[in-house]
């Protein structure tokens, strides 16, 4: 492929899908996913709002002659449609007018600035697509010879090779999955993208989000501070702590809260909701959402760090990776019609990540750098948990699987867990 061509998403056939099926489709995701690129390739018609040539003219005629901003062929694309949040309800009539679908795409970058619950009108004209950073088997780092929709159709082959090796699964934190990035010529180059998404994240971004007017310093010391501490259960009172450590100045939960909130809504971060798997005993289950970034290159950005710090501190490392599989584990259970959770309960039993589809059936992971130490760490894991589940009450989970930063092969151990390097999956 070209460098100047389009990469394919796997979020382009759940596109032509809900076309298909909606009067509308609202794709969300963070400032340089994709979005308005990927929806260009289905759109027949283009209305860029944000454009600076025709920003006030659009706004104006937003205001005075909104139908006009909506004529064209379908599907028509409005991008960065919530600068004008009266779009939302001229879109919804007019669908409800032509009573056809597939004749908007709206791309955006935030959700729109105020909470006075817009969306709901939408209900039943709208879908919703969220398009996440590019995956590793979208960027070609994947072979895909190990598919997560086999695995839960119950197949019991699993066969697939990996060619990233330590050095390279580095790069690959931290360069992230940004298009322009994964298009770079250089290393050096596409390195230099999560960087400038950082800093405008904290120097533009999260204020204008919802014309709150924030400070830089601080919303990069908080990310900084989300950046150890992912992977984690952290309380906003944690990140506070760790956000105060040598400052004067006076800061409240509510403010960490209020950057949080701002940090969400430019899909900045995402946690990880728990799963409240029926078990056999009566142990409770922490319910508090783990921390995590919508891409490991943004905690590397925060922390400035560059491939050979994170092969100069495992542990660092380790918790990056985590949330580079996290990431490729939403991207492909978004294509399978399920959500990533996490799993843990008050006896220290955790889960990295569960993969749960709207069917019911459902995949326990935990992710591992390599080593045998380490696979057979998280295989016993795996099945202590497996072991606790009440499969008189839900379904057996179709698949245990290790997911490994480095390691050549994918197999199945005596045990029946299954050992994947990532760069072998795909949805």
């Amino acid at each position: 492929m070209k460098k100047n061509e389009y990469q394919p998403r796997i979020a382009d056939a759940q596109l032509a899908l809900m076309l298909d099926a909606m009067g509308a489709v609202l794709i969300e995701g963070a400032k340089y996913c994709g979005k308005t690129t990927m929806a260009a390739q289905q759109a027949a018609s283009t209305l860029y709002m944000a454009d600076p040539d025709t920003k006030t003219q659009n706004l104006t005629m937003a205001k005075t002659n909104i139908k006009r901003l909506l004529a064209g062929e379908t599907p028509r694309l409005i991008d960065e449609w919530q600068i004008a949040t009266q779009i939302w309800d001229a879109v919804r009539g007019e669908v409800d007018k032509r009573g056809e679908d597939g004749q908007f795409i709206l791309t955006g970058s935030a959700v729109a600035p105020d909470d006075s619950g817009i969306y709901h009108s939408g209900t039943g004209r709208i879908g919703w697509l969220k398009l996440r950073t590019m995956s590793l088997w979208e960027s070609g780092d994947s072979t895909g010879e190990v598919s997560l929709g086999a695995l839960f159709n119950g197949s019991d082959e699993v066969d697939g090779t990996s060619s990233i090796d330590l050095d390279r699964l580095a790069y690959l934190v931290c360069r992230g999955g940004w298009p322009k990035g994964i298009t770079k010529k250089s290393e050096a180059a596409a390195l230099l993208q999560a960087r400038e998404y950082f800093e405008a994240v904290t120097r533009y971004d999260i204020s204008r989000v919802d014309n709150t007017r924030r400070d830089t310093e601080l919303a990069k010391r908080l990310m900084r501070s989300y950046a150890r501490l992912q992977a984690s259960q952290a309380s906003a009172g944690t990140i506070l702590a760790d956000v105060k450590v040598n400052e004067e100045d006076s800061i409240s939960e509510s403010t960490i809260y209020s950057y949080i909130k701002a940090l969400k809504k430019i899909f900045v971060i995402e946690d990880s909701l728990a799963w409240n798997p029926n078990l056999r005993s009566k142990t409770a289950i922490r319910t508090s959402d783990t921390r995590y970034f919508t891409d490991p290159s943004i905690a590397a950005a925060a922390l400035g760090m560059g491939p050979n710090d994170l092969i100069n501190d495992l542990n660092t490392f380790g918790l990056f990776f985590e949330t580079l599989c996290v990431r490729d584990l939403r991207v492909y259970a978004d294509a399978l019609d399920g959500t990533v959770y996490h799993y843990r309960d008050k006896s220290g039993l955790e889960c990295d990540a569960v993969l749960h589809l709207r069917n019911g059936r459902y995949g326990l992971i935990e992710v591992k750098l390599g080593g045998d130490e380490l696979i057979n760490e998280g295989a016993a894991s795996l099945l202590k948990l497996a072991h606790a589940i009440d499969t008189e009450r839900m379904r057996r989970p179709s698949f245990l699987m290790v997911l490994t930063g480095i390691g050549d092969y994918a197999y199945r151990r005596d045990d029946g867990v299954l050992v994947v390097p990532v760069g072998a999956l795909k949805h």
